[in-house]
């Protein structure tokens, strides 16, 4: 298979050689051309049709959210991976160009001087996210095949960013109905990276403000995004967004996300969880991550756990999803034609965690249902209907929790 082209955007001269020798350096990526401002970018793009952009966030003449927004209104749908620098300023500016189309992110090394540890961090953090983003080699944005048992699916990145060999068949997603179903919810947890503000946001914007349980979230970010994320979550939507601290009691029709840089558990106090926060070692190379908080709702609320896995590479929530599934839980998670990449959604339904495998645009929908629908007394659910959840199409709606 031919290198993965890639446009390098940054006006700093030494960030554009730091990037470009980085990349140059792995065999499965070209470095095609460079650009100091986004409207020199967007000539070289028609030029070279890389298969990814790399793209500084402030560049005199244009900036990199402007540059965003005419690739995307020129109809440019390869992936956009900006870079940024961790300030609250910066912060915000990359939010703003995910909502205007960004892909991805990556932090701009603190420290330009130390070249070995620039190298080091440019390395693994833009090289997974450009082979997971590209890895399919389809443009972003064109719906991919939709999975039924039998046909495959596409290989899902490790945390890495390398798919598996394409002579490895991965299983086709395997349904599982829930245990039981004689008490209600009481919390959503939800797991989500790559492409997840978009994917988050629009699951909550279809949750009620009156929800009766609380929503803990862990999105793949670093200290000071999480916080500028919560609010403007906030702001668009009903239910009420914080950045978790240390010590809340979880309140119905709240929603806490794990701050960048720390795990998030929830722990009981009294008939509600409580939060609580460490810089405990890194699971699935992540902190927040999502196997952590899976596992600490289930170890709270046990089988009253609902929860959801949005887009995002690697297979973080995979485990912490089995955990909730075996202790009589529900697990739904995003399906792959939606997904910016489906790494985690796709390594929990191909582990047969997963009730249902639905499109963004309805699965907030699915969600609310369930954690509104009321309870009947001693529901199961039956050998049967376990057998029929094998052989169903992911987007099939199964025997739900009721």
């Amino acid at each position: 298979m031919a290198p993965i082209r890639v446009l390098v955007v940054d006006d700093s001269v030494v960030i554009r050689r730091l990037i470009t020798d980085v990349l140059s350096g792995d065999p499965d990526i070209e470095v095609v051309g460079t650009a100091s401002n986004g409207q020199l970018a967007l000539g070289k793009v028609e030029a070279l049709m890389p298969d990814a952009i790399t793209l500084d966030i402030e560049m005199p003449v244009m900036d990199g959210i402007e540059t965003v927004r005419a690739l995307r209104r020129a109809g440019r749908r390869m992936p956009v991976i900006m870079f940024s620098t961790l300030t609250e300023r910066s912060a915000t500016s990359t939010l703003d160009a995910l909502e205007a189309g960004a892909s991805d992110y990556v932090t701009k090394p603190a420290n330009v001087g130390s070249v070995k540890e620039s190298l080091e961090q440019v390395r693994s953090s833009l090289i997974p996210k450009i082979k997971a983003l590209c890895g399919a080699r389809r443009p972003l944005g064109i719906a991919r095949r939709p999975v039924t048992p039998g046909s495959g699916t596409a290989p899902s990145p490790s945390p890495t960013g390398h798919a598996p060999p394409a002579s490895s068949a991965p299983r086709a997603p395997v349904l599982t109905a829930r245990r039981g179903g004689a008490t209600p919810y009481r919390v959503l947890a939800v797991g989500c990276s790559t492409g997840g503000p978009d994917a988050l946001g629009k699951l909550l914007a279809a949750l009620p403000a009156d929800l009766s349980v609380p929503v803990v979230v862990v999105q793949h970010m670093p200290p000071v995004f999480t916080k500028q994320f919560a609010a403007r979550l906030d702001k668009a939507v009903a239910l009420t967004v914080v950045e978790a601290t240390a010590g809340q009691v979880l309140r119905p029709g709240h929603v806490y996300i794990a701050p960048g840089d720390f795990h998030l558990r929830i722990k009981p106090a009294a008939a509600e969880g409580r939060t609580e926060l460490d810089q405990g070692a890194q699971e699935n190379f992540c902190r927040p991550a999502v196997d952590v908080l899976f596992r600490s709702v289930v170890e709270t609320y046990g089988r009253d756990v609902l929860a959801a896995v949005l887009t995002g590479m690697g297979q973080d929530g995979r485990l912490g999803a089995l955990d909730i599934v075996a202790a009589g839980g529900s697990v739904i998670v995003q399906d792959e034609a939606t997904s910016v990449v489906w790494g985690m959604p796709g390594a929990v339904a191909n582990a047969g965690a997963a009730e249902e495998v639905l499109p963004i645009g309805t699965l907030g929908q699915a969600l609310a249902r369930r954690l509104t629908r009321p309870a009947l007394s001693g529901q199961r659910v039956t050998a049967g209907a376990r057998e029929q959840a094998a052989f169903s199409p992911p987007t099939t709606v199964m025997p739900a929790r009721r």
